[in-house]
């Protein structure tokens, strides 16, 4: 389990396709820390470490989370929020984030407020996904409060630490992200019979 607050930006140094899964190698402040099969979430998505050499690990995705995610689309050079689980004794500094991606979004604006940055995003609304007003949403695994919440669309308001501190700063309009919808919310909605 993680909170969505990101710990550093890695970036990939290594994409190897074997069959239907890609193996990513990462280079980050952080992987020298990790281990063999520790869950660690990329971009928000939960996946485990299978090798740790110095400053790199690596990371393999199968055919599944490469279909529901924006994995696919990384290149050597991509720059990847990374978080590590959650411990027994942290604090929820952001919201209960499970690294399951429910879907990808598109960057449809971003616009500079004069020290924060709007960010706009759309998603395929027959998925069943909602957000709510002042809810919460992982968005490339980064924690945040969604406004102007409504069916297939929803903002963002990016502080300058966020803007600097995770993959925000590189993101541009037309980009895919990665979705994963306030799990609360997710068994509301299973409750009430709509899913």
């Amino acid at each position: 389990m993680f909170t969505g607050i990101i710990e550093t930006v890695g970036v990939v140094k290594q994409v190897e396709a074997e069959n239907s899964n890609v193996t990513f190698c990462i280079e980050s402040e952080i992987s020298n820390q990790l281990r063999i099969d520790q869950s660690v979430s990329h971009d928000g998505v939960c996946l485990t470490v299978t090798k740790v050499d110095g400053n790199k690990h690596w990371v393999t995705a199968i055919h599944e989370t490469l279909q529901k995610s924006n994995l696919a689309s990384w290149k050597v050079g991509a720059q990847i929020n990374l978080e590590r689980c959650m411990v027994a004794n942290g604090r929820f500094d952001g919201h209960i984030v499970q690294g399951h991606v429910d879907q990808v979004g598109i960057v449809k604006s971003i616009k500079d407020e004069n020290g924060s940055w709007l960010f706009d995003f759309e998603y395929d609304a027959a998925s069943g996904n909602v957000t709510v007003e002042k809810g919460s949403i992982a968005v490339n695994g980064v924690s945040l409060t969604c406004f102007n919440s409504r069916m297939g669309y929803f903002s963002v308001a990016i502080i300058p630490y966020t803007f600097e501190h995770t993959g925000f700063g590189k993101l541009r309009v037309g980009e895919k992200v990665n979705l994963e919808f306030d799990i609360i919310g997710k068994y509301v909605k299973r409750l009430l019979g709509q899913v």
